[in-house]
Parts: C-alpha cells; structure tokens; sequence
C-alpha cells in the first residue's frame, strides 16, 4: 500500500537504481555477528549520499512551484548543501547556500576543502552567517531579498528534512524490506546516524509497516535524546498526515547518544577509531561527523550486547566521505 500512495508525490528521475546491500565480511567475522551496509554513499550524483533521495522530492517541489533558485543552509562542510548545490546546477538554477563554522575552527583545509570546495565547483553563491539557531528565518529573508530582485526561489531546509524531504527514506525503507526478503535475511536492527532527522523519521516509518520486528536506532550526532526525539517524533507525525488515509503501524523511536561528543561537527576518538576499522578492514569510507560516530555506535552496540538478538545488523551508510579531506589537521 505505501508504494502505491508514494506514487501520487512528484519526484525527480535521479534514483535509477537501488543503492547495494552488502555485507562486511571482515569486519563481521571480527565482531562474531554479521554486519550489512546499506550503500547511500553510492547514490547517482556530486559523490553520493542519502540528501539525493529527499531532494528527488524537493526539487520536484522547486520546479513545481517554477523557482530559478534553491536556498538552503548548513555547516560549511555540509553534505546536505553539497548536494543541494549540485542539483541546483543538474536542474539549471541557482543557489544560495548560508553556512556556518560550527567548529570555530580556523584550519584552511576545513574552511576550503571538502564539501566547501564543490560548492564552488557547482556554482553556488555562499553567504557565512555567525549561526543558524534562527534559519529558518534567515533562509526566507534570503529568499524575500531574491524575490525584490524578481527571482522565484525555493527554500530547502536543513538537511531536506521535513515531511516532504523524508518521503525518500519512506522510499528507502521499503526498499531496504525488498532486498531482505530477496535475501533471506531477518535484521535484528538497522543503525543508522540522526541529524536533521529526516532520514531516521523516513526509514523508521516505513520500517515499522514492513519490518515491524527490526528496531531503528538513530546515533544522534549533535544532539541529547530529549532533543533529538521531538524532531523525530514531529517528522514522523508530518509523515503520517502526508499518507493518509493509510492507515499506519505506530512508530516506535529508537534514540542512543553517547557518540556524539564534544559536540556536533567536532570528531572524537571512537568516530576516528570506526573510521580506521571500517576503511582498513573493507575499504569502506566513513566520515567523522555522521557516520563515524553512527558506526563507532553500532559497534559499541554489539560489543556490549545492546542490539537486541543475535541475527545481522543492518547499517544505513549515508555518506560523507568528502569531509574526510576536509577535516586533516582540524
């Protein structure tokens, strides 16, 4: 029934294919249970990432609504707004991308490097604000200032998270359900990192009406549970009044938060350590903001026996890899 009901949202063509589902043979035979990736990091464009399944919906919006331009935010070596600015330039549009140093750092690599420099590449115009606590606001007095000028711009948020963006990972979710059954596989939990959230509303969502036995647990990666829950919880809630009349299994939402330290964009040793394990053993790139931390969680997790079960873990791998450049001497 839900991939039926996605079919009434417009979407962009850009996921032709679905993205692999392998397993980590070394890695598993390391930790004494199996480990899977969900390979977001290889989707279509500007070097991959789970953003291109929210923008496919988004940027359907954008032309939709006839914008020249997209307008959107984030850290300066945001995977959200390097893919945001390459769809801009696929679709012939603008962007206008506010970006903050929530690092205070003044290493050159971090400032220029990375996701900042394809920016560049893509043709987008920067604007470095002191925060973005207010962006909200910040992004539409950007988009008011175009619209004096006699633009059309499109304004998408932080992460392309809201209900609309998360559609993608609704789509994700069964996706990941199809290639299971293919496999005969049973997941005892899928892990995955909880940002602007999004991406864990979306997949939790669609998981609990097709997987409803495998838990979602999102490692938040700037946030406290009593923080990061309610933005789940308000996307999921968008979601539901998105799908109706379907009606939908209640979600259940699966925070863990200790990864996350000293704070978000800051890298710590676990995150370094997963980046080390995972690279060195599979050949397999992690990022020390998302999915560094997400892993050094799925890892910690088996080791002190947090997942529940005994069958493989599913880890969603939503890329990031060009921060990695970005990031040497921060």
């Amino acid at each position: 029934m839900l991939t039926q009901l996605l079919q009434k949202f417009n979407r962009l063509p850009i996921m032709q294919t679905e993205t692999p589902l392998e397993k980590l043979d070394r890695l598993s035979e390391v930790l004494g249970r199996d480990v899977y990736v969900k390979r977001d990091d290889a989707t279509p464009f500007a070097l991959g990432g789970n953003k291109v399944r929210k923008l496919e919906y988004l940027g359907a919006a954008a032309i939709e609504a006839g914008a020249d331009i997209l307008i959107t935010a984030g850290a300066i070596q945001s995977n959200h707004v390097r893919q945001t600015a390459a769809l801009a330039a696929r679709l012939g549009m603008g962007c206008v991308a506010l970006l903050e140093n929530p690092i205070g750092t003044t290493a050159s690599n971090y400032l220029t490097n990375g996701n900042r420099l394809l920016l560049d590449l893509f043709g987008a115009t920067v604007r470095m604000v002191d925060s973005l606590d207010r962006a909200n606001e910040l992004m539409q007095a950007t988009a008011d200032e175009y619209i004096a000028k006699g633009h059309r711009p499109y304004v998408i948020p932080i992460g392309g998270s809201n209900p609309l963006g998360a559609l993608g990972y609704v789509r994700c979710g069964l996706e990941i359900a199809r290639q299971a059954r293919e496999r005969q596989l049973e997941f005892s939990a899928v892990v995955l990192p909880s940002g602007s959230a999004g991406t864990h509303a979306g997949l939790a969502l669609a998981l609990a009406q097709v997987m409803p036995d495998t838990p979602v647990i999102g490692v938040t990666v700037s946030r406290l549970v009593a923080d990061q829950l309610p933005k789940v919880e308000t996307l999921i809630q968008g979601l539901d009044e998105m799908l109706k009349p379907v009606p939908l299994v209640k979600t259940r939402v699966v925070l863990w938060d200790e990864y996350f330290a000293p704070g978000y964009g800051f890298p710590n040793e676990a995150g370094l350590d997963a980046i080390r394990l995972v690279a060195g053993m599979e050949g397999l790139l992690l990022d020390p903001v998302y999915t560094g931390k997400a892993m050094a969680g799925l890892l910690d997790g088996i080791r002190n026996q947090r997942i529940p079960g005994s069958g493989p873990v599913l880890f969603l791998h939503t890329g990031g890899s060009p921060a990695l450049f970005a990031y040497q001497g921060v």
